[in-house]
């Protein structure tokens, strides 16, 4: 994400900020394993867990919006207009399954950790994370940044 920025602002700043809402998760992963293991409170702690991964997902949907449409003078010049909104969508997207893993645990947690396991092994795969072949290639034959070192 910030890989795309060719500098920062105050408000950028403080929006990476709510990024340290991932400090809530192992609170929520004990309750729920807690919680799993009494034998009752089960649906409550898996929406807990579940909102945990939701509020996550919108701090990071919240500063990606602030960096593609207000701060594009701050952006890599090669993320074009439609690139950008690929981006956008990609991640507003992305938003849903957390919504659905949240409410997943009103009918069963183990619906919850289903859903939340499937996005993180999508997520595992690199070819969901790069943008990489979206972006038009470099020009001078400049490696580009997210490239391995050979």
């Amino acid at each position: 994400m910030l890989r795309r920025l060719i500098g920062v602002d105050h408000s950028i700043l403080m929006l990476n900020l709510l990024l340290l809402t991932i400090g809530v998760l192992p609170f929520s992963t004990a309750l729920l394993a807690e919680y799993l293991k009494e034998g009752h409170g089960q649906n409550l702690a898996a929406v807990v867990y579940g909102g945990s991964f939701l509020t996550m997902s919108l701090a990071f949907l919240a500063m990606q919006r602030h960096m593609l449409l207000a701060k594009q003078h701050l952006l890599h010049d090669r993320l074009t207009p439609d690139l950008r909104q690929a981006i956008l969508r990609r991640n507003t997207i992305g938003v849903a399954p957390y919504t659905l893993a949240m409410l997943g645990g009103i009918l069963t947690p183990y619906l919850t950790l289903a859903i939340c396991a499937a996005i993180a092994a999508f997520y595992a795969l690199p070819s969901t994370t790069s943008d990489q072949g979206r972006q038009p290639p470099s020009s001078g034959g400049v490696e580009e940044e997210d490239s391995e070192p050979a």
